[in-house]
């Protein structure tokens, strides 16, 4: 049992919860709660802490997932050192990094979302699991983009983390491009856009690009899409939830493909 929270393990999984540079150079990042532990596909788990509490209160498939992924004991103490939250639930999980590609995204589906600078790590999770449920076949983000991997990111994706495609481009509008050269159609969720976005057809291929959530979608960025859509708006409101607005055209074309 590991009971310092000097202990050098201790340490490491502290920097890897707060330096994403940690992150990447270890290939590695931290899923904490029994919810999501149930949920890591097993080839991915690297380590597995637990406290003894959680595992005397575990559920039988718990115990029985714990049996095959193996575990260290931890005391509530250095669960708490560990841990990103104000009250650790008694597990916490090193995972290994996914290594998507383009083509990987490219070949499961015709809808895609796009992310320019987005940097709430809650909009990012909100993000993923919305284009799970409304079938996209991966997410495409900008350098400038909050990290999936941060442990709030990793929170509000609810295991969608685990089943959805995602990638960082070097360079987001020559990655428009390559879209665009590939049939599909990509639209730019922007404040002056021209068109509603339910006049779009959307049952071919499709993207959509949303933006920064004070800044927008880059004029670069903007320049390189097909279209400018908008999501019309009543009263004084001038924009809405980076979140909020995926959702509205992910379901948009959900309801088209249907149809």
């Amino acid at each position: 049992m590991i009971s310092s929270v000097t202990n050098q393990t201790v340490k490491r999984i502290a920097l890897l919860q707060s330096r994403d540079k940690e992150r990447r150079e270890a290939g590695l990042f931290i899923v904490e709660g029994s919810r999501m532990y149930s949920e890591i596909p097993l080839d991915r788990i690297d380590s597995v802490y637990v406290t003894e509490d959680f595992v005397d209160h575990a559920s039988q498939e718990i115990r029985d997932r714990l049996s095959v992924t193996g575990y260290e004991l931890v005391t509530e103490d250095v669960m708490k050192k560990m841990s990103d939250t104000m009250t650790p639930q008694g597990v916490l999980s090193l995972v290994r990094s996914y290594d998507y590609s383009l083509e990987d995204i490219l070949s499961r589906g015709s809808l895609f979302m796009l992310l320019d600078g987005l940097q709430d790590p809650g909009n990012l999770g909100t993000i993923f699991r919305t284009c799970e449920a409304a079938g996209a076949a991966g997410v495409i983000m900008s350098r400038g983009c909050v990290s999936i991997y941060n442990p709030k990111s990793i929170r509000s994706t609810m295991g969608t983390l685990f089943r959805m495609p995602f990638v960082y481009a070097d360079d987001l509008c020559e990655t428009i491009r390559t879209l665009k050269g590939r049939g599909v159609s990509v639209y730019a969720s922007h404040l002056e856009g021209s068109e509603d976005y339910a006049s779009l057809d959307l049952t071919g291929p499709s993207a959509f690009v949303i933006g920064n959530e004070g800044a927008g979608i880059s004029p670069e960025t903007a320049a390189v899409c097909d279209r400018r859509v908008r999501i019309p708006m009543e009263g004084e409101v001038e924009s809405l939830n980076a979140a909020i607005a995926a959702s509205v055209l992910l379901y948009e074309a959900h309801r088209q493909r249907d149809l």
